[in-house]
């Protein structure tokens, strides 16, 4: 019984990836199609088919897999230890210093190869 119920959830998922891809291919026709118009409506018709779309999109199998990943990607970021403001500026001067001091490494070298090659060039 279990893949019947999986097959008709199947069957629907597809016509629902279908009814996906003839919005999008709508709005892409329709901007086209509309393209002397203003862009502001276009812009705003786009973004209605984009979220119509997308709410489609999330009533399938893999839609509602993806829900449930960003659901949990979020409780996840709330456990993330974020650095304070003094640890922040102490890494940004170190990367900072770190780039310039490699950008003056650099600097040198070229410099020292151009004039190498300038001496053997004449």
């Amino acid at each position: 019984m279990e893949s019947s119920s999986r097959e008709a959830t199947t069957r629907f998922d597809t016509a629902k990836w279908v009814v996906v891809v003839a919005l999008v291919a709508a709005g892409v026709a329709g901007n086209h199609y509309y393209g002397g118009e203003s862009l502001l409506y276009r812009t705003l018709a786009l973004v209605a088919l984009a979220l119509v779309a997308g709410a489609v999109a999330l009533q399938t199998g893999k839609g509602r897999q993806l829900a449930r990943v960003m659901r949990e990607a979020k409780v996840e970021i709330r456990k993330v230890v974020w650095p304070t403001r003094q640890e922040l500026l102490q890494t940004t001067a170190i990367v900072l210093g770190f780039v310039l001091l490699v950008a003056l490494i650099l600097w040198g070298m070229d410099s020292l190869v151009a004039w190498i090659v300038s001496s053997l060039i004449g």
